[in-house]
């Protein structure tokens, strides 16, 4: 079925994949179904469109709520699969549907640090993350961007084999806990692939 998220992404991808000459590395290792909490670090504002377009299945992102007041853009954002969330306090509608989007064993992106890195290093993630691969069996996927954002360089993307949450899980471990561990995971792929 054609969505206008699949046109966009088709139009998207004819544009950034030869503009930043973009490099798609362990594809492979996306679960071809069920709900994934796929985890990203996030060093611009074209992260969300760069992995929208790289991964293999369609991908819902919550985005900053003042987004969505933004005249035309909000409405096309929630066009592209994105729902609000508001930032600097606990959003229980956005963790709502987040939870309920994964349960109905769909993709949700996040980049867990909650803000851009000015320095393109991988900073501390926040418990969102680790909330949801908690609170789900959903397949949990890191993910880095390895960068910069240049015209005719070269940028790759990288998705790393589903982390084992089990343990995890099992001993109840905090939110914080486990997202430090899908940090740990995002900063390694980065180690192997800059």
């Amino acid at each position: 079925m054609v969505t206008f998220y699949s046109i966009a992404r088709t139009v998207v991808k004819s544009i950034l994949m030869p503009l930043y000459r973009i490099e798609v590395h362990g594809r492979e290792h996306f679960p071809k179904e069920g709900g994934v909490l796929l985890c990203s670090n996030h060093i611009d504002n074209l992260d969300p469109p760069v992995v929208g377009i790289t991964a293999p299945r369609p991908i819902l992102f919550m985005a900053k709520e003042e987004l969505f007041k933004v005249p035309v853009f909000g409405k096309m954002l929630t066009n592209l699969n994105a729902f609000p969330v508001k930032r600097g306090m606990s959003d229980r509608e956005a963790l709502r549907k987040g939870l309920k989007f994964l349960k109905e064993g769909k993709v949700l992106g996040l980049f867990p640090e909650g803000t851009r890195s000015k320095t393109g290093e991988i900073g501390r993630g926040l418990a969102g993350a680790g909330f949801f691969a908690l609170r789900t069996d959903a397949y949990v996927v890191p993910c880095v961007i390895v960068g910069p954002y240049k015209m005719l360089g070269k940028l790759k993307v990288v998705y790393g084999p589903p982390i084992d949450m089990e343990e995890l899980r099992s001993r109840k471990a905090s939110a914080e806990e486990t997202t430090e561990v899908i940090m740990s995971h995002i900063r390694k792929l980065r180690e192997d692939y800059c």
